[in-house]
């Protein structure tokens, strides 16, 4: 590690605060109806929308219907994708002359992108036409992090409001989602892309000699407009198949900058955002606060490990002063790959600058362990934000216990149904994870897949479930995901994990809606101070680690352990 690699780092997060936070004020406004100064240009806009389609944008919804709605617009927009997939063939701007994607791949891409996971087990290149990458993919990669920031507002509306029966109106915070913070956020972060040398284009490739006499295909098509939204939403899916690590997704140093702030920065303005609309500013900020603090510390471990190095290789002769290179770019050094590999972890975007297969055992431990987190660090935009809420009432209830008193969170009363359904959302991630993964490392179907044996394969197929199920998207690698089983077990991951988690949610936010607001008093658990904060982060890691621990010590722990004793499995 290096003094000039922490400042990197540092100067990244100081980035993000300083544009999260008049970000966070600017989406309160819009998310509470309030005037804008891009309103003069897109109130009327907005308003076009709702009429064409029938909207009426004062009907508000209670906690069912929104979650119908959103429900409906989800299946919608899978059948759509998956029709886009299966006929790209006939479709127009197919340079490439590409044939329907198999139904199974078909499925799990659709499943994939409206999830918000963008779990790709294919080659965006050898796969994708130009028509699938933009009027499917990229579409709902802005849609589906609407969706996602839709619903975190009503989510907040629930601690906003006192004895209310409704919670908004999806349509409304789905358009504004869109219209007012995403696509004017995609325009600029586009064209910085473009002129970082990003290609935006609707050729379907070049032509090249190398050196040596070779001919190659270079791929081409608009690639900036889609690393744009892929960062920005946190979709992480990439146009080629290298990801971020390919030079035309992330040419050099200041485009590695730009994707790691554009992950980061719409995850954290929600927490300023909530604070705003609930009228509790130092909440938000000690919500922000926890994320923080756990993101940094993944930042930190991953970072030592890797520049560390594998003593196994240094065994073998090779220079340890430059850590463990394997998998990464040189272009990026050692601690951006390190702030990419834990920020896209932490948050729910899944994109790669580097092959998370490839890091030290101790270095893939932690992205492994920041998605079964929960993705809340800060987490996908939107679901980060309500996925913490989730474990902030877990927190106010085991701190209720402890001083006598009925758990409280921003004057409402947390009781026996929120409980329930707060448990109820936590557990759908390691029912899921587990339970899928339980399956595969006992099926020979499934076992054919790795190219690894051992601890690390174990961790490959964990990782597998952990991406698909924590909507997450990136891959361990070494994995090959495209066959019918994990097409369509890794399908369904994603489904539960977005759905069954966010249903439980609503229902909790209609819950609290509904009540009264209670006076703090003496003993009231204060919920924005340092200490909250650390019972937050305390009560993460301690769920994170009953959890899943005993899986992890069979995978990338042990793993950890025979490399440092120099063994290989």
């Amino acid at each position: 590690m290096s003094t000039i690699g922490w400042a990197q780092i540092a100067l990244t997060f100081a980035l993000v605060l300083a544009a999260a936070v008049p970000l966070g004020a600017y989406m309160a406004k819009v998310f509470s109806g309030g005037h804008t100064f891009v309103s003069p240009v897109l109130a009327p806009l907005e308003r076009g929308f709702y009429r064409a389609a029938g909207i009426d944008p004062t009907r508000e919804q209670n906690w069912l219907s929104y979650g119908l709605a959103m429900l409906t617009f989800s299946v919608a927009g899978f059948a759509s994708l998956y029709a886009i997939l299966r006929l790209q063939a006939y479709l127009p701007w197919n340079p490439q002359g590409f044939d329907g994607v198999p139904p199974d791949l078909a499925f799990n891409t659709a499943v994939s992108f409206v999830t918000n996971t963008n779990w790709q087990a294919y080659g965006g290149e050898t796969t994708m036409s130009h028509f699938s990458q933009m009027a499917g993919l990229a579409v709902h990669n802005f849609l589906s992090a609407a969706t996602g920031i839709a619903l975190a507002v009503a989510v907040t509306r629930a601690f906003a409001r006192t004895g209310a029966a409704t919670l908004g109106n999806f349509w409304v915070d789905l358009t504004r989602a869109t219209l007012y913070v995403l696509l004017p956020l995609s325009i600029l972060v586009a064209l910085a892309f473009v002129a970082l040398g990003v290609p935006q284009t609707l050729a379907g490739s070049a032509d090249a000699t190398t050196l040596e006499g070779v001919k190659q295909i270079i791929a081409l098509g608009p690639v900036a407009s889609q690393e744009a939204i892929k960062q920005l939403g946190t979709n992480g899916g990439g146009f080629l198949n290298a990801n971020s690590a390919h030079p035309f997704e992330n040419p050099n140093a200041l485009s590695n900058l730009l994707s790691i702030f554009s992950m980061l920065v719409v995850s954290a303005a929600l927490p300023i955002a909530f604070g705003r609309l609930v009228g509790a500013r130092r909440q938000g900020y000690a919500l922000l606060a926890a994320m923080a603090l756990l993101l940094i510390a993944g930042v930190a471990i991953v970072y030592a490990a890797e520049t560390s190095g594998n003593p196994l290789l240094t065994a073998l002769g090779l220079d340890p002063a430059m850590g463990n290179m394997e998998g990464k770019e040189v272009r990026f050094g050692q601690a951006m790959t390190a702030l990419f590999v834990a920020v896209t972890t932490g948050l729910s975007c899944g994109a790669v600058n580097a092959m998370h297969a490839s890091l030290t055992p101790l270095g893939g431990f932690v992205p492994l362990f920041l998605i079964q987190l929960g993705e809340v660090l800060p987490g996908g935009v939107g679901s980060g934000l309500y996925g913490m809420i989730v474990f902030a009432i877990l927190a106010v209830f085991v701190a209720g216990l402890m001083v006598g008193r009925t758990p409280e969170f921003l004057g409402k009363k947390i009781e026996a149904r929120e409980m329930k359904l707060a448990m109820l959302a936590v557990l759908i991630l390691p029912l899921v994870i587990l339970g899928f993964a339980s399956v595969a490392v006992m099926l020979p179907a499934a076992l054919a897949s790795l190219a690894n044996a051992g601890p690390h394969g174990l961790t490959e197929i964990l990782y597998a479930y952990s991406s698909a199920a924590g909507n997450n998207g990136s891959a361990f690698a070494g994995l090959n995901a495209n066959t019918p089983w994990f097409n369509t077990t890794l399908g369904i991951s994603m489904l539960l994990g977005r759905f069954a988690y966010v249903v439980p949610v609503l229902a909790i936010a209609g819950s609290i809606a509904a009540k009264k607001r209670v006076p703090a008093s003496a003993g009231t658990f204060p919920t924005d101070t340092p200490l909250f904060v650390g019972l937050l982060v305390g009560v993460i890691l301690i769920l994170g680690g009953l959890q899943f621990f005993p899986a992890l010590a069979l995978g990338p722990i042990v793993e950890h352990v025979l490399m440092l004793a120099g063994q290989t499995f």
